[in-house]
């Protein structure tokens, strides 16, 4: 599986993005996918992670109820919608997959390149 993100960019504080990340491989829709993020100095973190079927969702506390992670099988594409961004979402974000959300929140076994958002105030 190979990932690809897209989407990041510059937004002013309180402004939206959607982060995408297209698959190749026949066999992404089922593997669970999530969303990282590593900031200048910082260690990677955990964003958001939804199961296969997108079913289930599960969100650092940082970003819960501003960002929905979901996923859309037929095209091998999973998303994430940032609305309400602060300066502290600014970072590098990685999209990444694994066979449950146990796993991709923990150690996924596929990461995309990053695409970086940048949050001014």
């Amino acid at each position: 599986v190979q990932l690809q993100a897209s989407g990041g960019g510059l937004v002013q504080a309180g402004g939206s993005l959607r982060l995408s990340c297209a698959a190749s491989g026949r066999t992404f829709s089922s593997y669970a996918k999530g969303w990282f993020r590593q900031a200048p100095g910082k260690e990677r973190e955990f964003v958001a992670a939804i199961g296969w079927s997108g079913g289930s969702t599960y969100y650092a506390d940082s970003v819960k109820g501003r960002f929905t992670i979901s996923t859309d099988n037929a095209k091998n594409t999973v998303y994430l919608q940032m609305n309400s961004l602060k300066p502290e979402d600014t970072a590098t974000y990685y999209c990444a997959a694994g066979a449950t959300i146990a796993v991709v929140t923990t150690s996924p076994g596929y990461w995309g390149q990053g695409t970086q958002v940048t949050v001014s105030s």
